[in-house]
């Protein structure tokens, strides 16, 4: 059974920085590629980021390459995203999950590509 937990994430000023964390318990993570996704209120979910199983491989939506970056650490089992020059439209629930099929990222457009979703953690960037 594929569950992932999200943490890490909290209120910041613009400008600063988070680190979320996407942990796994029951699984090995590294036969999976993990994405990052976040849902805004009255929003649909948008893929944030993504890395392959074996960490060689990272993408990113074009609002957050240069900002976010996702790294990951399989003998520990958890994906990492920072965040940086963090904006208030970057406010919103994030949320980590694996690829059905394995260690390849296979873009962001598609959650349904993606199971194992936990219950996010919210980000919230204001003054």
């Amino acid at each position: 059974q594929v569950q992932l937990e999200e943490s890490g994430g909290g209120l910041v000023q613009p400008g600063g920085s988070l680190r979320l964390s996407c942990l796994a318990s029951e699984f090995s993570l590294k036969y999976y590629a993990i994405a990052w996704f976040r849902q805004a209120p009255g929003k649909e979910r948008e893929g944030v980021s993504c890395i392959s199983g074996r960490g060689d491989t990272t993408y990113y939506a074009d609002s957050m390459e240069g900002r976010f970056t996702i790294s990951r650490d399989n003998d520990k089992n958890t994906v990492h995203l920072q965040m940086n020059s963090l904006k208030p439209e970057d406010t919103a629930v994030y949320y980590c999950a694996a690829d059905r099929l394995g260690g390849i990222c296979r873009g962001l457009a598609s959650p349904q590509l993606y199971n194992g979703w936990g219950q996010g953690t919210q980000v919230t960037v204001s003054s």
